[in-house]
């Protein structure tokens, strides 16, 4: 029986504003990328809109990976898909998009 890798859990955040309040074309894009995400071993995607500064959202995407494919995250965010996925993401947000990965912190 082969050894199972490592998982390591993460919680990335997506952090942009729109120049509307309107997240209709936003939601289509979170749900079309979805698979993509499943196929790193997302487990949630959810999209937060400020309720305070309507404009302002955060897709948060947790996920367990190997720990192997953490190590190389620079080599999974040069992949062709990928590249695909945030040109979509820079036609739509055209001021720029902030990412930040959390681990959760055990005792």
């Amino acid at each position: 029986m082969a050894k199972q890798e490592r998982k390591v859990r993460r919680t990335l955040h997506l952090r942009f504003t729109l120049p509307s309040a309107d997240p209709s074309q936003l939601l289509t894009l979170v749900n079309a990328s979805k698979p993509f995400y499943e196929m790193l071993g997302g487990t949630e995607v959810r999209l937060l809109q400020n309720v305070d500064d309507p404009g302002k959202f955060i897709q948060v995407i947790e996920y367990e990976a190997a720990e192997s494919m953490e190590i190389n995250r620079q080599r999974i965010a040069g992949d062709a898909r990928m590249q695909g996925y945030l040109t979509m993401w820079r036609t739509m947000l055209p001021g720029g998009v902030e990412v930040d990965v959390y681990k959760d912190v055990e005792p």
